[in-house]
């Protein structure tokens, strides 16, 4: 195994500096991926994987994503819930690649929920 440079070094880090940036800072819409057991057993894991990946595609510094346990609806997982400041919480249910790519695209980027995926829209209580 070749030994690192510290060009080497100064790429890993800024690669990792960009990854930690897409979880951190002052964001306008927050994506959680629920990730408990049943949610990852449910493919949950593959969902955040390709979450991150539209994140970084996107190069949004405003989206905030996050992972938490399971929000009691195992039969329905895996879900994702996507807030957008000012707007109701939808939660995303049965999610796959493919769908969070879509929800991504079209809701977290548009604007446009994706009624089709949808378990619920929360009415936030003030």
């Amino acid at each position: 195994m070749p030994k690192l440079t510290i060009e080497d070094l100064k790429k890993i880090k800024e690669k990792t500096l960009q990854e930690t940036a897409l979880r951190e800072g002052g964001h306008k819409i927050r994506i959680t991926v629920h990730m408990g057991t049943c949610g990852i057993a449910a493919g949950a894991r593959e969902v955040m994987d390709a979450l991150l990946q539209e994140l970084a595609e996107s190069q949004r510094t405003d989206i905030k994503v996050m992972a938490s346990g399971c929000m009691g609806m195992c039969s329905s997982e895996p879900n994702v819930t996507v807030e957008v400041e000012g707007q109701d919480p939808v939660v995303y249910q049965h999610m796959n690649p493919l769908k969070m790519r879509q929800v991504f695209r079209r809701h977290v980027l548009m604007g446009e929920v994706q009624t089709d995926f949808a378990l619920a829209r929360v009415k936030q209580v003030n």
